[in-house]
């Protein structure tokens, strides 16, 4: 029974994304990780490291402080088992080559929007309020090479949306 169940996780937890590249697949936290957003799950930085950054030009400059997500499983880990996410902040999910990134929401506990981000710098489309705890797919259906998760209202709020342009500040070059 334990090897069917254990067969099973392992079976959906790749179905979650076609393609080499694994998007935000949710995996279980390790048994003694902190289920909220604690500086021992933060990831690191060099104390002298200027803090990354995703600068959206819509009506004005709106700044998003972010985390960079570029391994396959800080990608998979993303902003699950976060019980809060500071207004004004995110993760910036950084892929090899655009193509159509799809997501989903399994153990992610607070509702976001997931902003598109072409190879061109352009915002490519934006899903709004991505209901926590789903594994519905969610994509826009168009490649893209960046994704940047943030507090669910925040794109209408800052009026962000396909066409407008993005500039990264302090994110390492892949």
């Amino acid at each position: 029974m334990v090897k069917v169940a254990l067969c099973t996780a392992i079976v959906l937890a790749g179905c979650h994304r076609a393609g080499d590249e694994p998007s935000s697949a949710r995996v279980p936290p390790p048994a003694d990780s902190p289920t909220d957003s604690s500086p021992e799950q933060q990831p690191r930085r060099a104390p002298d490291q200027p803090q990354a950054a995703v600068v959206f030009d819509a009506d004005g400059e709106v700044r998003v402080s972010v985390e960079v997500a570029r391994s396959p499983r800080q990608i998979q880990r993303g902003l699950m088992y976060r019980q809060h996410l500071p207004p004004d902040s995110g993760m910036l999910f950084v892929f090899s080559r655009e193509k159509v990134q799809s997501f989903w929401m399994k153990n992610t506990l607070i509702p976001l929007d997931m902003i598109f981000v072409t190879a061109e710098m352009e915002v490519a489309g934006v899903v709004e309020n991505a209901q926590p705890e789903t594994i519905t797919s969610r994509t826009i259906g168009k490649p893209s090479q960046f994704v940047v998760e943030v507090n669910s209202g925040f794109a209408r709020k800052h009026n962000i949306a396909a066409g407008t342009r993005v500039r990264f500040e302090n994110v390492q070059p892949l």
